[in-house]
């Protein structure tokens, strides 16, 4: 199914400028927000793609220019990005292709000085991925949050040797300790001698005298494992925490890491823009037409703003330092809190008279009457 074109997604034209597009996503968020009755959550969602493109101009431009293939939204099939990401270009650093045990990685070693073959890198355990969820109060102030997850953890009985308690290691006996093995394969240059990691020891060079009788040599056990991390102030939807070592153990190596990806619900008032926070306040006609002092919420709780004189309609108002904190520093965002003057619908006949006599005095005032 191919995506709405972002443009009419926020109701802009192509030229918008950042302050139309800014102002057409806030309007649309609140209008879609999914915790506001009569909200969509798949729009909302639409609303909020479509504003983290045109909003970078780096990112706007390529969508510009390719549609949503530029910036990775392609609806199509096939492979989207660089077919070479990861192997860190072709200028001679960091180039690292793994062909496997017997392939053609041991043979090129043999002609290039062992380049791609040679003894296995360490091994270690496999990484470890998981969600968190957070209330949005708590990804503004930061929170430290239990999970629970049952893993592969180092064996209590023989502490991820390997080797039963009272026995030890010894010379694995198909590599004599060397931890490969030498065979002869057959290509198009004849016969060829490659080493490939021995299968026995994995490349160790040393097996258990006896196998540990609880994992059975394995090293590791699976156990329900409660772990704690701390999530700090100011942290986004969609972000990421890495616990190094936190991950599934393994026999005799080091364990794998923990990848916690943060999800933050949405909250029934706050919109979020980086480190700002927007709300929206209602005040009356006769509030914006002789001013007035108000009660904002914030995430700090209530504060007290006034609104001056002849406030109109859509007017933006900052409270300093009530948004979201800054990762790498102590200071805090704004928090913008939107006006929206509401008109009466029903009038008495006496405001109805006042309203008609101000509008013959010929003064042009709020809504121009």
């Amino acid at each position: 199914m191919s995506k709405q074109d972002y443009y009419e997604v926020l109701g802009v034209s192509k030229t918008a400028s950042e302050d139309e597009i800014k102002k057409a996503f806030r309007k649309a968020a609140v209008k879609h927000h999914p915790d506001k009755e009569g909200g969509d959550e798949a729009k909302f969602k639409e609303i909020n793609e479509a504003y983290e493109v045109l909003k970078d101009k780096q990112k706007r431009q390529r969508y510009d220019q390719f549609g949503h293939a530029g910036v990775g939204g392609a609806s199509g099939g096939g492979y989207q990005g660089n077919p070479f990401e990861g192997f860190g270009g072709f200028n001679g650093q960091n180039i690292n292709f793994d062909f496997g045990d017997g392939g053609l990685g041991d043979i090129f070693g043999q002609f290039f000085g062992g380049g791609f073959g040679g003894r296995a890198e360490p091994r270690r355990g496999r990484d470890v991925e998981t969600t968190v969820s957070l209330e949005f109060s708590e990804a503004i102030f930061g929170v430290e949050k239990e999970l629970k997850l049952t893993i592969a953890v180092e064996c209590e009985h023989c502490k991820g040797s390997t080797v039963e308690p009272g026995y030890s290691l010894k010379t694995c006996p198909d590599c004599g300790g060397s931890g490969q093995q030498t065979r002869v394969v057959n290509s198009l240059f004849g016969q060829i001698q490659q080493a490939v990691t021995c299968p026995t020891c994995r490349g160790k060079g040393k097996v258990p005298e006896k196998a540990c009788t609880v994992c059975r040599g394995s090293g590791v056990e699976r156990k329900e494992q409660v772990i704690k991390v701390k999530i700090p102030a100011g942290i986004d939807d969609g972000a990421t925490i890495r616990l190094r070592d936190h991950g599934e153990a393994i026999g005799d190596g080091p364990r794998g890491d923990l990848f916690v990806h943060v999800r933050v619900k949405a909250h029934k008032k706050f919109t979020r823009e980086g480190n700002i926070i927007l709300s929206y306040e209602h005040i009356s006609m006769v509030e914006a037409a002789l001013g007035a002092e108000i009660e904002v919420d914030t995430v700090d709780g209530k504060v007290r703003m006034k609104v001056p004189a002849g406030t109109q309609n859509g007017t933006d108002f900052k409270l300093s330092s009530h948004g979201v904190p800054n990762l790498r520093s102590d200071s805090r965002g704004p928090h913008i809190v939107g006006i929206i003057v509401d008109t009466p619908t029903k009038l008495t006949k006496k405001q109805k008279e006042l309203l008609e006599e101000f509008g013959k005095s010929g003064k042009k005032g709020l809504f121009g009457l």
